[in-house]
């Protein structure tokens, strides 16, 4: 039976090519994608195509897309093997990280892909990530089940696990890493799949469940040499916060300011969730590594462990949209739900 893929554009740079009239860029119709990428009719495989109505530019999405692609992947779920999502770069982590929690018990490849040049440019590198996540999404171990059945990203020869990935560059076509988690599939000559770190379900044909009560109350805080207390207390006290997301020094480190830690103490103490993400690429947050970790992890603030901040930042998003007591998330943050965190 040919593998049947559901191509979901949504906008962005990759589904561009000139006007012949105004000389501008425009969306084409994606209805006649196999004109645009004439090399996909080489597939053996049923590809549908859908867009969204309005296309949304990756810098405006917003949690309520997150909602509105989950529910499309559950409302096609059974009818499809894989999905592949087309949309903008800017936001690519974001979005793939909040899938990732959004969709349970999923068993099927859902891959996001984009590119920095729009597909109707000669020198695009939109065909290759189109074309070879279309593949990956179809791919079938000899079990006959997929290869990849995850949230991940593909861009430029590498397939990342979604809430893993962190856009790095905006310039090259190597535009994402992952900086504490090796690559889910490498595509070369053929495309090699590092089974050992892909996610597998325990046991399989369970239905999917989704996610999609989200809570927007929270904000990033980034330390920062010089950072003043009324900086500090002024984000503390946003009205009806849930949570802060803390961007801290190396493996989690803060300044030792007495102020600092008796605010951060204060506002934990009247509900509000304080999570430790580096601001370092690559590498873990230790709080039992530096006195100043320790003071932080004394005072109630959880670590973030290695994942990235835009996975800290959708997984609190989910958490606290879906739980209202404290202790529930508390318990649920620190543990490893989608492969986000290495513990």
């Amino acid at each position: 039976m040919r593998p049947k893929i559901l191509i979901i554009y949504t906008g962005g740079t990759i589904g561009m090519k000139h006007d012949p009239k105004s000389g501008t860029l425009m969306p084409f119709n994606f209805l006649q994608i196999t004109q645009e990428v004439p090399d996909l009719q080489k597939f053996d495989y049923q590809l549908d195509t859908l867009s969204f109505e309005p296309l949304v530019d990756s810098s405006d999405i917003m949690p309520d897309f997150w909602v509105q692609l989950a529910e499309t992947v559950r409302e096609h779920y059974h009818l499809y093997d894989g999905f592949v999502v087309l949309m903008g770069t800017d936001t690519m982590a974001y979005t793939a990280s909040a899938l990732s929690f959004m969709l349970e018990d999923l068993e099927k490849p859902v891959i996001l892909t984009g590119s920095q040049l729009p597909i109707g440019i000669l020198r695009t590198d939109g065909k290759e990530n189109f074309i070879s996540a279309v593949e990956i999404a179809a791919a079938k171990g000899p079990d006959g089940r997929p290869q990849v059945p995850e949230v991940s990203i593909f861009f430029e020869s590498q397939l990342f696990r979604g809430n893993r990935t962190t856009k790095y560059n905006a310039e090259q076509f190597k535009a994402f890493l992952s900086p504490n988690y090796p690559p889910l599939a490498e595509a070369g000559i053929h495309i090699k799949y590092n089974h050992s770190f892909i996610r597998y379900p325990k046991s399989w044909n369970r239905p999917l469940k989704i996610h999609t009560h989200v809570c927007c109350d929270l904000a990033i805080l980034k330390l920062f040499p010089g950072i003043q207390e009324k900086t500090v207390r002024g984000i503390l006290s946003i009205p009806g916060l849930r949570a802060i997301i803390l961007e801290t020094y190396g493996s989690g480190n803060a300044p030792t300011l007495s102020w600092l830690i008796r605010a951060l103490q204060q506002a934990i103490e009247k509900g509000i969730l304080v999570y430790n993400v580096s601001q370092c690429y690559a590498g873990s947050v230790a709080m039992e590594t530096y006195a100043t970790g320790i003071r932080l992890k004394e005072v109630g603030v959880l670590s973030g462990h290695d994942i990235t901040t835009e996975a800290a930042v959708a997984k609190m998003i989910l958490l606290t949209g879906q739980f209202s007591d404290n202790k529930i998330i508390t318990e649920m943050i620190n543990q490893n739900l989608r492969g986000e965190i290495t513990i």
